[in-house]
């Protein structure tokens, strides 16, 4: 029980309510997410401040916690704005927020002096001096640059105050500037990534180009199609829980508030899942292999370990800038009863097709699709009609919660 009281919190993304809902039903303790001004995620849905309401209430009623990101650097013609913008999202109900710029903290501290603060990656700490300044100033937590090592972060640990709370990214995609302070978009789109506008040109292709012949390209790689230099492999630590929480972590961060509800689930509900398998018998503990191939069943990147064992010897990858992906969701269970599965369709598929389910807090099994009928109840040969409702037949002592998740392999033939 001791160590229960001791294990990390497991904080998930959420781009809408979709993914909210994904993230505290597969296992988050608490959930971040982004309103629509003032986030480091433009890109993404992102809440209005009557759905950040909504958001909070439904994280409370659940027992989960919500942190609004307030982390971007704002200019001048933004800070006029940003008052108003914290009185009102102070009455929603979120129960911290994420700054990285001082003015921004120091303006939330005047306008809601009991605000829970959380320095945000984007702040660049990676000593106690700095993280314990930000303490003295009112902070509650620190989230920590991600080039730091784990022997840095124990460091750090041990020479701040025990109730600073030290959070790290565990999870998901790298930027090539690692913190996030990168100004290349800016330069080359205009697109500013400190105001949550990212084009990620560090996952585009590059050639060179020698001044004195114009349009004749060379590509940096051996590949033809050139070379993704800047392009960083995602995170992965899901093996390394043991020495994550040796380290003195308070809180297990995901990245990927522009992934899919699908990642979420799968990612939450792995992490989730080692977390408590070795909160229950941490001496011996290792990571089944099972749960490792889960997080390769959503659409990644190759996974490296960051900086966490010290400088990445391969933390880039130069060969392509996409995704890799081995599984798609196929619907989203409803309800369960009278020997039927009731879905909502998400890709199609056909009638027999072997499917994965997925349900929180368990380990994925295979069932056929068998007894594919609509909304109606009249038999059906496919899914092809995008989010219609279906069912299937039930397999004996298969009873899945709502939202669960039906999953398929892709084939060969489905990437054609």
């Amino acid at each position: 029980m001791d160590l229960l009281r001791k294990m990390p919190e497991l904080l998930a993304p959420a781009g809408d309510f979709e993914r909210l809902e994904a993230a505290v039903r597969f296992g988050a303790d608490a959930v971040y997410l982004g309103s629509t001004e003032y986030g480091m995620r433009a890109a993404s849905a992102n809440f209005g401040l009557p759905e950040l309401e909504r958001a909070a209430d439904y994280a409370h009623r659940h027992g989960a916690r919500l942190y609004l990101t307030c982390n971007t650097l704002p200019r001048n013609e933004e800070m006029d704005r940003l008052g108003e913008f914290v009185r009102e999202a102070g009455k929603t109900g979120v129960d911290a927020f994420i700054v990285s710029d001082i003015g921004v903290m120091a303006l939330i501290k005047e306008m809601l002096p009991d605000a829970e603060l959380h320095i945000s990656t984007q702040t660049g700490v990676v000593n106690y001096r700095t993280a314990s300044e930000f303490y003295k100033m009112g902070a509650k937590r620190v989230v920590l640059a991600r080039e730091l090592s784990l022997d840095e972060i124990k460091a750090l640990r041990d020479k701040t105050p025990p109730e600073l709370e030290i959070e790290t990214f565990v999870h998901g995609a790298m930027c090539m500037s690692f913190s996030g302070r990168c100004v290349i978009s800016n330069y080359l789109t205009g697109r500013d990534a400190n105001r949550g506008q990212c084009a990620q040109p560090c996952r585009w292709s590059y050639h060179l180009m020698e001044e004195k012949r114009p349009g004749e390209f060379f590509p940096v790689f051996e590949d033809e199609a050139g070379s993704y230099i800047l392009n960083a492999k995602d995170l992965c630590m899901l093996e390394y829980i043991k020495e994550l929480v040796g380290a003195g972590i308070s809180s297990f961060k995901i990245e990927g508030r522009a992934k899919s509800s699908y990642y979420v689930s799968v990612v939450v509900n792995a992490y989730r899942m080692a977390m408590d398998g070795y909160a229950a018998a941490p001496e011996g503990w290792t990571l089944p292999s099972w749960l490792m191939d889960e997080v390769k069943k959503v659409s990644h990147r190759d996974y490296s370990t960051g900086f966490y064992f010290g400088r990445p010897e391969s933390g880039q990858r130069c060969a392509d800038g996409g995704y890799v992906r081995t599984c798609d969701i196929a619907a989203v269970v409803e309800d369960c009863r009278d020997g039927r599965i009731f879905c909502r369709q998400k890709n199609k598929f056909e009638e027999g097709v072997m499917l994965s389910l997925l349900e929180p807090g368990k380990r994925p099994q295979e069932i056929a699709a068998f007894g594919l009928r609509d909304e109606n109840g009249e038999p059906i040969k496919d899914t092809r009609h995008p989010a219609m409702a279906f069912s299937i037949a039930a397999p004996e002592g298969v009873c899945p919660v709502p939202g669960s998740i039906l999953r398929r392999e892709i084939l060969p033939s489905d990437e054609n």
